[in-house]
């Protein structure tokens, strides 16, 4: 973190973040445990949870997040072991292809679990003690996708689409008790899944051809815009959303 923000508001702050286990979700666990915070994260991803919790002290809880009565579980653990969850980071998505042809409601009711469904219910789960502090701040992450018109995961973009409006209603059902609820929406973020499957050197020049700046967005980029949503400096913004592409919307 040398050269960038430390926010003394965030030591010992307890954070729990979603889709810890890799991609921006690891990056957003590295930087708030740089910050000195009390770090949780929950992910399905056994061996990548593991690894990220040694490389920075953050507990683990393994947890599939499709499953509500385990999400509430684990984030009773979270509480019962740090203390109750001051950050909330609903980082946790899937952006798998699929042609709109091939889905089935069974696929469609899936992508929503797991591209949607959980940040509301872990955002309920949080609620109650946020509102006891009088403070708290949720932080969803949505994508570009389908601001871009991006087809060929026609769930997946509705599921993202729909960040914006749980976030703009939770702002205001939670603002009377201080809680702060934003969006941060990512561009194409270079993380390595990305990187594996897709980042083709067709693709990246067409996109370095649309961004402003002519660098590939990569997962540090959206973990400093976390901080300073989850850090005092950022007190009085809520309902907002934060589009961190480099400038290609």
């Amino acid at each position: 973190m040398m050269g960038f923000a430390r926010y003394p508001s965030l030591v010992g702050k307890v954070v729990l973040v979603t889709g810890g286990a890799s991609g921006i979700g690891a990056e957003v666990v590295a930087d708030f445990a740089r910050q000195d915070s009390r770090v949780a994260f929950l992910d399905f991803d056994e061996a990548g949870g593991q690894r990220v919790a040694r490389e920075t002290g953050a507990l683990f809880l393994r947890c599939d997040l499709r499953d509500i009565a385990a999400l509430r579980a684990a984030i009773a653990e979270v509480a019962a072991q740090l203390g109750a969850v001051q950050v909330l980071v609903n980082n946790a998505a899937r952006d798998d292809r699929h042609g709109m042809e091939d889905v089935e409601p069974d696929y469609w009711d899936e992508r929503m679990a797991t591209n949607l469904r959980h940040m509301f219910f872990c955002a309920q789960a949080v609620a109650p003690a946020m509102r006891e502090a009088g403070a708290g701040s949720i932080i969803n992450m949505g994508s570009v996708s389908w601001m871009n018109a991006q087809g060929g995961m026609p769930a997946y973009t509705t599921a993202k689409s729909a960040v914006r409006g749980l976030t703009r209603g939770l702002a205001r059902d939670l603002g009377v008790d201080g809680i702060r609820v934003n969006e941060v929406v990512p561009g194409w973020v270079f993380t390595e899944r990305q990187e594996a499957l897709w980042a083709t050197p067709d693709a990246v020049a067409r996109t370095m051809e649309k961004q402003c700046l002519k660098r590939k967005v990569m997962p540090p980029d959206l973990a400093r815009m976390v901080l300073w949503l989850a850090a005092d400096d950022s007190a009085v913004v809520t309902a907002q959303s934060f589009v961190v592409d480099g400038g290609g919307v």
